[in-house]
């Protein structure tokens, strides 16, 4: 069974600090109707531009997880926009679903088509720097930033939570105008070392910037606290698990990466 669940704009609003605003943004793309969700600080200047950042969920669709990272990366300072990668905001905690759902997206044209079509949403608000934009997801969103990097979105930089690697082509490294930041569970048996080998090699034949950084003994999905209960729902328990010193490390990892990429951290004193 299908779940989906409603993003209601003054309940989540209402957790989040006063001076941070929510709105779902209602758009198209390929004949099917996605929801997003933009977040930014409305006490900063609406005249000066910020930073911009995409954020793309797991695998379960756009659940309330993304959102607080959009709202996170509003309470920073920056513009983020929380992409719908299956339509109509739909999310679910059933690994079943989420397989049908991603299936015809993953590896895929259309993976960073539905990527795309967000991020110009998130150029479309008036609010962002086009200089100063990038994309962040975690698993399978991760591996979607892959896609749009690979693909010569105007990413100044991309950052991959416990996402799945894929491996570029030749004329992909062509297409690479991003700096990379890959944050990756040292013990996840989706990604294995072979695989990490064979992706560096690619990027260092391209002269890439990039970094990969190993988190000792987290699993993939380290960065979610819901991802515990959620791999013992699936029977997920031997891959899939939240480790907090990965996750608040990452993070931190990912905020030294946008200093260096937008120059100054954009929150207000």
């Amino acid at each position: 069974m299908k779940t989906i669940f409603l993003f209601l704009p003054f309940v989540f609003a209402s957790l989040a600090p006063a001076a941070v605003l929510t709105r779902t943004v209602e758009y198209e793309q390929g004949g099917t109707k996605f929801k997003g969700v933009l977040a930014y600080d409305d006490q900063l200047p609406a005249d000066v531009k910020r930073p911009g950042v995409l954020v793309v969920p797991e695998w379960w669709g756009l659940n309330d997880y993304a959102k607080e990272r959009a709202v996170q990366l509003a309470e920073m300072g920056y513009v983020a926009f929380a992409v719908d990668m299956y339509g109509n905001g739909m999310n679910t905690t059933d690994a079943k679903q989420a397989k049908e759902w991603v299936g015809p997206l993953y590896g895929k044209p259309l993976m960073a088509e539905r990527a795309r079509a967000g991020l110009d949403q998130l150029l479309k608000t008036g609010r962002v720097d086009e200089r100063k934009i990038a994309a962040i997801g975690f698993c399978f969103g991760g591996s979607t930033c892959l896609a749009l990097a690979f693909g010569g979105a105007p990413l100044a930089g991309i950052v991959s939570f416990h996402g799945g690697l894929i491996q570029p082509t030749p004329e992909d490294l062509k297409r690479i105008h991003a700096k990379i930041l890959m944050l990756n569970g040292a013990v996840d048996p989706t990604v294995k070392p072979e695989d990490i080998t064979a992706f560096m090699k690619a990027l260092d034949s391209a002269h890439i910037d990039y970094q990969f950084v190993n988190y000792s003994g987290a699993l993939h999905a380290f960065s979610n606290p819901g991802a515990t209960k959620l791999a013992e729902q699936n029977g997920m328990s031997a891959m899939v698990g939240y480790n907090e010193n990965a996750s608040r490390r990452s993070w931190a990892q990912m905020k030294l990466f946008f200093d260096e990429l937008f120059g100054e951290s954009p929150a207000k004193p």
